[in-house]
């Protein structure tokens, strides 16, 4: 007897400056075939109006981050799996749902579902959108270490274990810490190449807020979540790699006091991940040290 397949919920953030695009998105969550996925779109700091009635509207005072508005729209889902969407995203397969929904049922510790981000102008998979170092083939499916936030299913169980995303990054490696912690707790992570999300090809650092939080949630993040003895070779590793791949210097000064931030503020609760861990991880081709 095949397993019951899970629900399936979605949260879709927005400051509402995009309607044309948050409206296909929600096109595509209403073609998916099989049973209606229960939609929550949450308004980070914006109130919204005129959207269609099957879709449940969340809107937050002031703009909460990444992070804390993905986790009030969890907070009103129902579903046994919960996929993010970005709001200027959108599933051209109408059986990705269902897709999903057999993974989780075939798969008791599947925790996380990362979905292949598509340019859909070129067709093509950035580098930095493969969960992974060896990045050289997006169309290979992998278990990985982590997941991209705006296109990925995580089962309920799983992120409520993990304590859910940590608010106070605001934006950057939310979705690793979530991950780590998930993976901690024993489910696997699986990147899916042939779940494809739409989603134009574009730079994090178009953010004006990128380096800062970039360089301050990397230190949050090792403090919160490594081993003592890892720490700083992973915070080194990182600094390394920013000095040789960066050459403009207003970045790098911004990423520098965004580096110092992180070990002057409070990085929130240290639960630092088991030594099976990190082994684990390293065996999946991305030790915590980079």
């Amino acid at each position: 007897m095949n397993p019951p397949l899970p629900t399936l919920s979605c949260v879709v953030l927005t400051r509402g400056d995009r309607p044309a695009e948050l409206s296909r998105s929600l096109q595509s969550l209403r073609d998916q075939q099989g049973e209606p996925v229960q939609t929550v779109v949450v308004g980070n700091g914006v109130e919204l109006s005129g959207l269609p009635d099957w879709v449940d509207l969340l809107c937050l005072s002031e703009n909460a981050g990444i992070p804390a508005g993905r986790n009030a729209g969890v907070a009103r889902t129902t579903g046994d799996v919960v996929l993010f969407l970005d709001d200027d995203g959108w599933l051209p397969d109408t059986g990705t749902a269902d897709r999903l929904r057999a993974a989780f049922a075939d798969e008791p510790r599947l925790g996380v579902v990362s979905l292949r981000i598509v340019d859909p102008e070129t067709g093509t998979t950035q580098r930095r959108h493969v969960p992974r170092l060896r990045a050289g083939d997006p169309h290979r499916s992998s278990l990985v270490t982590t997941f991209l936030g705006g296109a990925s299913a995580v089962r309920r169980v799983a992120f409520d274990e993990a304590g859910g995303l940590p608010d106070d990054f605001f934006f950057a490696h939310e979705e690793t810490d979530l991950a780590w912690r998930v993976l901690d707790h024993g489910w696997d992570i699986r990147y899916d190449a042939d779940a494809p999300m739409c989603h134009p090809a574009t730079s994090p650092a178009r953010h004006d807020v990128y380096y800062r939080y970039n360089a301050r949630n990397r230190v949050w993040l090792a403090r919160r979540n490594l081993p003592v003895l890892l720490v700083p070779l992973y915070l080194g590793t990182w600094v390394v790699l920013m000095v040789l791949r960066n050459r403009d210097a207003h970045a790098l000064r911004t990423w520098g006091r965004g580096f110092l931030e992180g070990w002057r503020t409070d990085p929130g609760p240290r639960r630092p991940m088991r030594w099976r861990t990190v082994w684990r991880m390293t065996r999946l081709g991305r030790p915590p040290v980079v």
